[in-house]
């Protein structure tokens, strides 16, 4: 695995041992990172069950100004540790070494621009996450970007009781990419328009 593009371009990234976590491949990160390009720069990016870290790393190396990286397993903790020093990136990211929903009512203490979520499969851990993101003040009206990495046949008529719009779905061979905003906030840049 490695960072796809930006200032850190070409450098490798280590991925945690075992099966607990699933790094998004090369490929996939791409084509993701095509999609946001236009959003990243500048942006705060929130990166949820962040894994090896590849994904918030790579959003630094594009132009984040700063990427929080939520993961409280610890071989996976220790991995994003060695990317972060690697990548030399321990002045942008804050890594928080704890569960999801902690972060996100506690220690997460701004706005976000991009949410990123990759949590296990069909453990509902992405309903959880979207449930406390949908009462809390981290999501910035009218701008903030929620991207959810799931199954290709994931239960999805629950995001629209949360008050969740899907803008845009991208299909891959075995997962996929749901990009939500909250509903009724009106936010037109080329992901509405189709550009990708």
């Amino acid at each position: 695995m490695r960072v796809i593009a930006g200032t850190r371009r070409s450098l490798q990234l280590m991925t945690p041992e075992g099966r607990d976590t699933r790094p998004t491949q090369d490929r996939i990160k791409e084509t993701l990172f095509n999609i946001l390009q236009s959003d990243v720069p500048g942006s705060v990016f929130v990166d949820l069950f962040a894994g090896s870290g590849g994904i918030g790393i790579e959003a630094l190396s594009r132009g984040a100004v700063r990427a929080y990286l939520v993961e409280n397993q610890r071989k996976a903790i220790s991995c994003i540790e060695q990317n972060l020093e690697r990548t030399r990136f321990t002045k942008e990211a804050v890594l928080l070494k704890q569960d999801v929903l902690s972060a996100l009512t506690g220690s997460i203490r701004e706005r976000a621009d991009i949410i990123f979520m990759d949590p296990p499969y069909e453990q509902g851990l992405d309903r959880q996450a979207l449930t406390c993101l949908s009462q809390s003040n981290r999501i910035a009206d009218g701008d903030t970007l929620i991207v959810v990495e799931t199954s290709l046949h994931a239960e999805t008529d629950y995001l629209t009781e949360l008050g969740y719009d899907i803008i845009r779905q991208k299909r891959y061979k075995t997962n996929q990419h749901l990009f939500l905003q909250k509903s009724g906030e009106q936010r037109l840049t080329d992901l509405d328009q189709g550009a990708f």
